[in-house]
């Protein structure tokens, strides 16, 4: 460790202490989760449903699509309504009016102001008052909530189903026609509604607050915010505010100013060892990221159009085979596949560097099974989600093959064991590259630390293996956070940094101390925030308030790294000048100075906006998350496995000539057709969807009047100019590759080599 031991003992600190929170509140989920009755029952004594059926009907509920039809507990899309918040308003409407019928003989419109606050006072004690036994594992329920919830049920059964009455509604959601054509299945998925309106409306036996923290915002029930809710809030926005200071009083007085800037090489050091085998074969894999990249950019401009038709694509009729969920489905997966494989590419392009230039024993082989590995894979999973969605697939073979119904791994469980297993295939081609530099006398910690980032993605995505098809929802929650949050915005982000100061080091532009500090230092602050910080994406997902507290204080740190990217944006972008060979470089150059902005503007502050739990509490499930999500996303993670592409493709393919203008139309129709997108329609209707949250509740917000509003629908068609920019960039990137892969030499003689460049500087 030497110089770097103090690092090295923080890194190995916070690392250990925050996997310690998580260990330990994750067994709070595991405890403290919404029970299941065993069997739920009328006053009557007549059964309702079981613990059976109601997993049963969640199980219906993933085969369809799951969270990319609608969401539950505010986790899933955004066109349809949350499940949860509509199921509890229209049942509790429900209620009112069998009560006002049975108190008043009117319905509930009818009575005037004193008669229906005193139904409303009655109808808070019934739905928040537990009536769930834990010795015996059963919940009663009144003869008037049974009526309410068979009237709801109702509803659900023709929505899902192929009554013409509600074909209108279907399509303001963006549902096909049948979409759950057993009748069977469709009353066990009204069941499992149900549930998670129980419990989101039923106060935990301590009192105080419900299942989910009050959420949603319900005002018939007096569902609001928490007290623990706004101190928590308070405490993060606190904390950040002490972070940025911090971590700026550090970064003045603390800092090393006498550090001296290494004098650029005359030539590329990359460019001394010969490309060998392996690398060569990563051309293929480049192929796959722009393709996928493509599909997916195409894939979001269908899905978006769907929020306006909603089961048609301008005037044909889509939806039959592939509806609204399938191809957000395959929207988001594409995304995940070439993003992963950029990142894999890039590992295995810095393998052989790493072994001194020379590539392990049947490292080639090794390389091309993988990628082969990784076709089958999307292409397997993809055609289970068609099968799935479109019920084609036997019910007991969806969760497998076909759709697992969770928003980022949505891919069926048998294809999600074979992205692991090649993730870990991945792990062992890299290792066999690293060990023996590992072995090698010299300065290794930045190496050390790329290793254990490398390890850390081989084994960490199998954490999504620790739920099953019938797992509680809120256990699910956390694994599959684990997966999002934890293993590609947490150790993805170390790997990038400490890849990307590894190849500035190798090429003699920042000296190995520098790179090595900086690199611990900042791993150290992703995984600060970043473990711990996995809890804020469960303030609401049936858990209690030490996890909101916990959730709350570490993800507010997550942005504190984020505040210095705008002098990293500046440093990589310097880097350009050093030396006239960086200038075959800058494109990717490029890549990663935008990673910089976007993760300040994606990651930061539009991260931070969601992230406080009085936030969260109205905006969870609304457009602001999607704003989030495809600026810190594309924004972090694509320009990132874009530059990657970019930077092994210059090294590669020696004579590639960069085209200027192609490259330019790429990088910047990109960054402005995704802040078009962001600035012109997802954070309008956000914003407008959050006005209406807080006042009237969730259910409004995300309520087919609401979200087909003349000028909702408006903003969505603007999100147009926006995604035919993008398209446009996305396709110039795609372009530049292909080109590069098939045609490198088309005017070769115009690509200033290294050689003639240091003689220029020289003469100069």
């Amino acid at each position: 460790m030497g110089e770097y031991r103090r690092l090295w003992f923080i890194l190995i600190a916070v690392v250990g202490i925050t996997f310690t929170l998580l260990g330990y509140f994750g067994a709070e989920v595991y405890r403290a989760a919404p029970p299941i009755p065993d069997v739920v029952v009328s006053e009557n004594g007549d059964p309702l449903m079981t613990e059976e059926t109601i997993l049963n009907g969640q199980t219906a509920w993933q085969s369809i699509g799951g969270m990319q039809l609608g969401s539950i507990w505010g986790h899933g899309a955004y066109q349809a309504p949350d499940w949860t918040a509509d199921w509890l308003h229209r049942e509790l409407l429900a209620w009112l009016d069998i009560a006002a019928q049975e108190t008043f003989g009117m319905s509930y419109p009818e009575l005037d102001g004193a008669e229906q606050n005193a139904l409303q006072y009655e109808l808070k004690s019934e739905y928040r008052n537990n009536r769930y036994d834990i010795g015996t594992a059963t919940l009663v329920l009144s003869e008037r909530r049974t009526r309410a919830i068979a009237e709801t049920a109702d509803y659900y059964h023709r929505l899902f189903g192929d009554d013409q009455s509600l074909r209108g509604t279907r399509q303001s959601y963006a549902m096909k026609e049948g979409t759950l054509p057993s009748a069977d299945r469709r009353t066990e998925m009204t069941q499992f509604f149900f549930w998670t309106a129980w419990a989101a409306a039923t106060e935990r036996p301590e009192g105080g607050a419900t299942y989910t923290n009050n959420w949603p915002h319900e005002p018939l029930i007096d569902n609001v915010p928490t007290a623990e809710n706004i101190i928590w809030s308070l405490v993060s926005i606190i904390l950040l505010i002490a972070g940025v200071g911090g971590l700026i009083w550090a970064w003045a007085f603390l800092r090393r100013h006498d550090e001296s800037e290494v004098a650029a090489p005359l030539k590329d050091p990359l460019t001394a060892f010969d490309i060998t085998p392996s690398q060569k074969a990563l051309g293929k894999y480049l192929l796959l990221v722009v393709g996928l990249f493509v599909l997916q950019v195409f894939l979001g401009g269908f899905t978006a159009h769907y929020t306006v038709e909603g089961q048609g694509f301008y005037g044909i009729e889509t939806s039959k085979w592939l509806p609204y969920s399938l191809i957000r489905t395959w929207h988001l997966q594409a995304a995940m596949f070439w993003i992963a494989t950029g990142f894999l590419a890039a590992g295995l392009f810095l393998a052989p560097i790493i072994n001194g230039g020379k590539d392990p024993k049947f490292q080639k082989l090794g390389v091309d099974i993988l990628f082969w590995a990784l076709v089958a894979v999307v292409a397997g999973s993809f055609a289970g989600n068609f099968f799935a969605i479109n019920q084609i697939m036997p019910p007991n073979l969806s969760f497998w093959f076909g759709h697992q119904g969770y928003e980022y791994v949505d891919l069926g469980r048998f294809w999600q064991l074979g992205k692991f297993l090649g993730i870990v295939f991945w792990l062992a081609l890299m290792l066999r590259g690293i060990v023996p530099a590992l072995r090698q006398p010299g300065d290794k910690n930045l190496l050390a630390l790329l290793t254990a980032s490398v390890v850390a993605i081989g084994l960490f995505y199998g954490a999504g293996l620790f739920y099953g098809e019938r797992t509680h929802l809120s256990v699910m929650e956390y694994w599959r956070w684990w997966v999002v949050h934890l293993w590609v915005e947490g150790f993805f982000e170390v790997f990038a940094t400490a890849a990307l100061a590894l190849i500035f080091c190798s090429m003699g532009l920042v000296s190995r101390t520098t790179a090595t500090a900086a690199s611990l230092a900042s791993a150290s602050l992703f995984m600060l925030g970043g473990i711990p910080g996995t809890f804020h994406h469960m303030y609401f997902s049936g858990t209690t308030t030490p996890v909101m507290a916990v959730g709350a204080t570490f993800s507010a740190l997550e942005v504190v790294p984020l505040v210095v990217l705008g002098y990293e944006a500046w440093e990589n972008w310097r880097l350009k000048s050093r030396a006239p060979w960086m200038k075959n470089i800058r494109w990717p150059l490029m890549f990663f100075v935008a990673v910089a902005f976007w993760n300040m503007l994606g990651a930061g502050v539009f991260g931070f906006m969601i992230n406080p739990p009085i936030a969260l509490y109205y905006i969870q499930g609304l457009n602001t998350t999607p704003t989030h999500a495809h600026a810190a996303l594309f924004g972090v993670y694509g320009f990132l496995a874009l530059g990657f592409v970019l930077l092994i493709l210059r090294y590669i393919k020696p004579r590639i000539l960069f085209d200027d203008r192609l490259m330019k139309v790429g990088f910047w129709w990109l960054n402005v057709g995704l802040a078009l997108m962001l600035f012109t329609s997802l954070l309008p209707i956000g914003l407008l969807q959050f006005a209406a949250s807080a006042s009237e509740g969730l259910w409004y917000a995300r309520s087919e009047g609401f979200m087909q509003s003349d000028l909702l629908q408006t903003l969505r068609w603007v999100r147009t100019f926006g995604d035919v920019v993008f398209i446009i960039g996305a396709l110039a990137v795609a372009w530049q590759v292909v080109k590069g892969i098939f045609f490198p030499d088309l005017e070769p003689t115009t690509l200033e080599t290294d050689e003639q460049g240091a003689a220029r500087e020289m003469g100069a």
